[in-house]
């Protein structure tokens, strides 16, 4: 597959001096990095989902709420109605 790269100046250099010291191509290398990197950045195992048991709370105490104001005025007590 043929494509166009745009590599960042630190990265070229390095290339470069691999390339010269390994006596290798420019594609080889690019291909032997990405080969490298995208193993080692192989996504993770699946895992089971994590499952909350449920609870049982009891029955509601403050009885059907029709509107937030009565359900407010309960759970505060009778004098801030």
């Amino acid at each position: 597959m043929r494509t166009t790269l745009t590599i960042d100046d630190d990265i070229a250099a390095i290339l470069e001096h691999r390339r010269r010291s390994e006596d290798k191509s420019l594609k080889v290398l690019v291909n032997e990095a990405l080969r490298r990197g995208l193993k080692d950045a192989a996504p993770a195992k699946s895992r089971r989902p994590f499952r909350t048991q449920p609870v049982s709370l009891g029955r509601c105490l403050i009885g059907d709420i029709v509107s937030t104001s009565e359900a407010l005025a309960i759970a505060d007590g009778d004098d801030h109605k």
